[in-house]
């Protein structure tokens, strides 16, 4: 066979649909709880507020702990959802993260990645924000700045819960969802875009605004797995950019 012929094969396999990582049957069950999620989030943003919340506030400070522990265990119960179409179809759990570290050099790369990704990642942010404040006016939506950690206890729980959804969420959304997405579509655009709209929609509890906006991280964080070919960059990325945001970066910018 010529070179040319070669390299078109290669170039045909290279481009040619993957394969799913769980049934189609299995994909439209997580999409229904996503479904679920979006109109238990509906109702939160529109219930009148109670409990002792603030007005503008989607829930009052003495419910932050419950709150994280609901989250981190929602996290883990969905992860373990994506996890059993996998298995079910003879893949194992790393299948979904792309593959553990290999050596030290490999974890320094990661690392390397991390802190570009997260200037970016903070751009893109403040960017939707702007963008929507200006063209939208300000928005309605009641927020969970009232949930942010104050105590120790809260601090370490809410590290906690960002180490979770570093995990849990980049496995669910990137590795599986994305995945799947690609399988269907055969398009790996498609697959970034349609998992960072399902991403953001599943936190339709904090008002369209920020589904807007976390559905554009989403794709980035999609981007990044897309590029790399696995989930340790977005992991690390992730459960920082959680933990700078919900509690750290309060006590550098004061």
């Amino acid at each position: 066979m010529r070179e040319n012929e070669v390299r078109a094969t290669d170039n045909s396999a290279a481009c040619a649909k993957p394969e799913q990582v769980a049934s189609w049957a299995h994909l439209a069950g997580f999409l229904l709880i996503g479904a679920g999620v979006v109109a238990l989030g509906f109702l939160a943003q529109h219930a009148p507020s109670g409990g002792g919340a603030a007005p503008g506030q989607l829930a009052s400070h003495s419910k932050a702990i419950p709150i994280y522990l609901t989250a981190i265990l929602m996290d883990w119960a969905l992860l373990y959802y994506c996890f059993g179409g996998v298995n079910h179809r003879g893949g194992s759990f790393w299948a979904l993260a792309g593959g553990r570290w290999s050596s030290w050099k490999s974890v320094a790369v990661d690392l390397t990645i991390v802190l570009p990704f997260w200037v970016l990642w903070e751009g893109a942010a403040y960017g939707v924000h702007w963008l929507l404040a200006n063209t939208a006016g300000p928005g309605s939506a009641k927020t969970v700045v009232s949930l942010l950690p104050q105590s120790l206890l809260e601090v370490l729980i809410w590290i906690a819960t960002s180490i979770t959804a570093g995990v849990c969420e980049e496995m669910v959304f990137r590795g599986y969802v994305q995945r799947q997405l690609h399988a269907l579509s055969g398009n790996v655009v498609a697959a970034v875009l349609g998992q960072g709209l399902v991403f953001g929609l599943f936190h339709s509890y904090q008002g369209w605004e920020n589904v807007a906006v976390i559905s554009v991280l989403g794709v980035l964080y999609g981007a990044l797995a897309a590029w790399r070919g696995n989930l340790r960059a977005n992991m690390i990325a992730h459960a920082w950019g959680d933990v700078w945001e919900g509690w750290l970066k309060f006590l550098v910018i004061r």
